[in-house]
């Protein structure tokens, strides 16, 4: 059975561009893979713990000195790990905060990139120490703007500090195969703003439906 992992990051509800994209996206790839399951995970409403002290001891300790204490530290990654590696494709919608992802995703992000579990160390190896431990899968990405032109080749891609940080960040731990689509002018309203919902929700028929 086919599994798809839903993140929403937005803390907005209805009015939010990306939660109602990402579940349009959803819907689609359900009607092409039928039985296929459905894991949501609601940054939005329920905000991931930030790493700590306490959670870093935790997750560097070699195993000889894992202790119940240190276990129960990781419950919540280990959560949010099993989530993303027992998928098989994930997607995610992001508002653009200050050129960069919420809070809510980042701490998303800083429990699931951790050592020993998404990423390996070998210090031996003097040309890649870092090696990725995830499986690849295809991963939609949905970002929405208050202005447009965030996108690749866009007026204002150099200020856009999502995709170029995602696309670090998802292949460090091995997914590599990712697929961007954008909203923008949500500050303008409008006729802008139907457009660009037009052209994402055209891009996202075609991705949902061809994958």
């Amino acid at each position: 059975m086919k599994k798809i992992l839903q993140i929403d990051s937005s803390p907005r509800g209805s009015r939010s561009h990306t939660r109602r994209l990402s579940e349009q996206f959803v819907k689609l790839w359900l009607d092409k893979h039928s039985g296929a399951e459905v894991v949501h995970r609601d940054l939005g409403k329920q905000l991931p713990t930030p790493v700590s002290e306490n959670w870093i001891a935790a997750a560097f300790a070699p195993a000889e000195e894992q202790t119940t204490q240190f276990n129960n530290q990781l419950h919540e990654s280990d959560t949010l790990l099993d989530e993303l590696i027992n998928t098989d494709a994930l997607v995610i919608g992001i508002p653009m905060y200050n050129f960069g992802v919420p809070a809510t995703f980042k701490a998303w992000i800083d429990q699931i990139v951790r050592i020993g579990r998404s990423f390996s160390f070998e210090p031996k190896d003097k040309q890649q120490p870092y090696k990725p431990l995830l499986k690849d899968r295809p991963g939609f990405i949905i970002i929405a703007s208050g202005e447009a032109g965030y996108e690749p080749g866009g007026a204002f891609f150099a200020m856009n500090q999502i995709e170029p940080y995602l696309r670090t960040v998802f292949p460090f731990i091995g997914i590599n195969n990712l697929h961007f689509i954008y909203c923008g002018n949500d500050e303008f309203g409008g006729e802008r703003l139907e457009q660009s919902l037009n052209m994402a929700r055209q891009q996202i028929q075609q991705l949902a439906t061809s994958t």
